[in-house]
């Protein structure tokens, strides 16, 4: 395969991370001093993330354009992009369910040449498409290396990045009442100011969260979290409220603990605590789910197939591959 040369925004750090594991190369653009969408690339990323200054963006040669927030679809395109990047290939990833009404809410891209990819089949069902094509294209997630579930800290664990100023959608409320009888530690952005341990470095939290004996996601309204899918991954039991896509992926009893009413959830902890065979089974079903569904390799055959959907075809057989001897190098920004 020829990877793909993809000019894309840095919007969500871990969900480009997944990305770039499908062996394609992506150009974020950056800015001084950094601001949203132009924060650079991870140190652990390899050279297939290439950063280039905002004012060089117009001088890439690439074959699509993958915007990532409604800020670069509507003002930084206009701005940052040539007019011949702007005719290119290109395809909108929406990362979260509609955030003004949860069914009758349009959304902004309305162009019947751009593909508006989706990242689970509820936002998909919830957001009003209108002429743009739409396609879902679920999370794929590397597997983190030497690290499973032990669950010997008879505590849970959470993971949601500044809790304290996001308000009911992030379950600030459920996790703080849940504390109150439940051992609970939190961890995410600036999670002291909930009462919280403060931010793990992403590298680190699989082996920091591997010890705790269950996962509680509190959001109520949200995409399906990269989190809660890694923990998954560890063999983690996961305690979820039952809403939005969690509920066609795990199953109450079967493969996680998933309520709508938080009294029962808290009493599926506290067995979770006082059962660690039973947290083990949970555990096992909800990774083998998580296996099945969210490989990379699976992830990267969808990317695969979108990028040559929207471009005509695979790139080592399009014409775009006999311009590439004439492309100059873009070289890493320091």
């Amino acid at each position: 395969m020829t990877p793909f040369r993809v000019l894309t925004w840095h919007v969500h750090g871990s969900y480009l991370d997944s990305l770039a594991r499908t062996g394609h190369e992506f150009y974020i653009p950056t800015a001084v001093p950094p601001r949203a969408g132009y924060a650079g690339r991870w140190p652990e990323w390899g050279p297939n993330v290439v950063e280039v200054p905002e004012d060089q963006v117009r001088d890439l040669d690439v074959d699509l354009v993958l915007f990532q927030s409604r800020a670069a679809w509507e003002q930084d395109q206009h701005v940052v992009l040539s007019a011949a990047q702007r005719r290119l290939p290109r395809i909108y990833l929406e990362h979260d369910p509609p955030r003004e009404h949860p069914t009758d809410t349009r959304h902004w891209v309305q162009d019947s040449d751009v593909l508006l990819v989706h990242v689970t089949h509820f936002n998909n069902l919830m957001w009003d498409s209108g002429i743009t094509p739409t396609r879902v294209i679920e999370h794929g997630i590397a597997v983190a290396d030497g690290v499973r579930w032990t669950g010997d800290l008879e505590r849970g664990i959470v993971v949601v990045n500044d809790i304290a100023t996001r308000g009911r959608r992030l379950g600030g409320d459920l996790f703080a009442a849940a504390r109150e009888e439940i051992p609970l530690d939190l961890v995410g952005m600036h999670a002291e100011a909930a009462g919280g341990l403060g931010e793990i470095r992403r590298t680190e939290l699989p082996r920091f969260a591997a010890r705790y004996r269950f996962f509680f996601n509190p959001i109520r309204y949200t995409s399906l979290g990269l989190a809660l899918i890694e923990a998954m991954l560890l063999g983690m039991p996961v305690v979820a409220l039952a809403t939005t896509e969690i509920p066609a992926v795990l199953k109450d009893g079967e493969s996680a603990v998933l309520a709508t009413d938080p009294r029962r959830l808290m009493a599926g902890m506290r067995r979770l605590l006082d059962d660690r065979e039973h947290a083990a089974e949970l555990g096992r079903a909800g990774r083998e789910i998580a296996f099945e569904r969210f490989s990379i390799k699976r992830f990267s055959a969808d990317w695969t197939r979108a990028f040559e959907d929207v471009t005509g075809g695979p790139r080592d057989r399009r014409s775009i591959a006999a311009t590439a001897s004439r492309r100059e190098p873009v070289e890493v920004a320091t």
